[in-house]
């Protein structure tokens, strides 16, 4: 259980760096990694890096 929690932690901590990346204020709030910023959702659409932040593939 600990390893799954871990790799959880491990990935909201890769989106929320990845959305920082992209300009986005990020605030991980237990289990969910809130975004917010000024137009965020015209450019969530627009942006396909904003869209795939945090995606590994795995």
């Amino acid at each position: 259980m600990r390893r799954v929690e871990a790799r959880a932690a491990r990935r909201r901590g890769a989106i929320a760096a990845a959305l920082v990346e992209a300009g986005v204020d990020v605030v991980i709030d237990g289990e969910a990694v809130r975004v917010s910023g000024r137009g965020l959702r015209a450019r969530w659409w627009r942006d396909l890096a904003l869209r795939e932040a945090g995606r590994t593939g795995s």
